[in-house]
């Protein structure tokens, strides 16, 4: 899990580019949820959790344009 302050580096089209690939990330986990082969259930939350972080970078980012 990258920190935002690392993010905050990267340019927005880097950004949005891996909020593509964390969204995807998320919906597999909560498929794999739903049929009952994700071992450790909090990796939904971990997921769900760094989508925000790179949203949340990815809106200050447009903000301050």
């Amino acid at each position: 899990m990258r920190k935002a302050s690392e993010l905050r580096d990267l340019s927005l089209e880097e950004l949005e580019s891996i909020e593509r690939e964390k969204s995807e990330e998320l919906m597999n986990t909560k498929i794999q949820l739903k049929l009952r082969h994700l071992d450790n259930p909090l990796q939904v939350r971990e997921a769900r959790r760094e989508l925000a972080v790179v949203k949340t970078v990815i809106n200050q980012k447009r903000a301050a344009r």
